[in-house]
């Protein structure tokens, strides 16, 4: 495994509000953050995103669209593309699909979550933001049962609760945080 599967990593899923969620949290990380971060977006699948250009131009770790068989690199934001499933790989490469819509999305964040659970077991810290759907409440419940931390963004202060409630219900273990409290305890586990 390379250095980053044995490290660990941070996987982040939003969807309805993940831009500005995504900006109060990701730069605030400081420059030297030691784990490989990766955000699952529901993006419309018919245009290209400038996520990935967004948050580069705002935070002090480098941010980059994924692309099939790139190297999971700790300290960098990787963001999955647009119209495809992205997996972990076991030799710490990503992989995309183009696979069925899960919940009516793709890129689907449980395939993620359950991907780099996979990989990282105990060691991955997943955290669910603001959505309108019930992606990632399944793969963060998987996350949980492997020992890996589960954080949700609190429902009352996300512009869709309908992500952040269905991952509490289905992993009530989980921390539920505000966005500033999500980034200082990110900052607070930085190495």
């Amino acid at each position: 495994m390379t250095v980053a599967a044995t490290g660990g990593a941070v996987i982040i899923g939003a969807s309805a509000g993940a831009l500005d969620a995504l900006s109060l949290i990701l730069p605030a990380l400081p420059a030297d953050f030691a784990r490989p971060i990766l955000v699952i977006v529901h993006i419309p699948p018919d245009k290209p995103s400038a996520l990935a250009q967004i948050l580069d131009a705002k935070c002090r770790l480098p941010a980059v669209e994924v692309g099939d068989k790139d190297p999971v690199v700790p300290g960098v934001i990787h963001v999955a593309p647009p119209n495809y499933h992205m997996l972990i790989e076991d030799e710490g490469h990503f992989a995309l699909s183009g696979e069925a819509e899960v919940l009516f999305s793709r890129p689907s964040i449980d395939v993620s979550f359950e991907s780099a659970c996979d990989i990282w077991g105990d060691r991955l810290t997943c955290i669910v933001l603001t959505g309108a759907n019930q992606d990632g409440a399944r793969g963060a419940r998987m996350i949980a049962s492997a020992g890996g931390t589960v954080i949700v963004q609190n429902p009352t202060s996300a512009y869709a609760r309908a992500m952040p409630e269905a991952a509490i219900a289905a992993c009530p273990q989980a921390k539920i945080m505000t966005l500033p409290e999500i980034a200082r305890h990110l900052q607070e586990h930085a190495r």
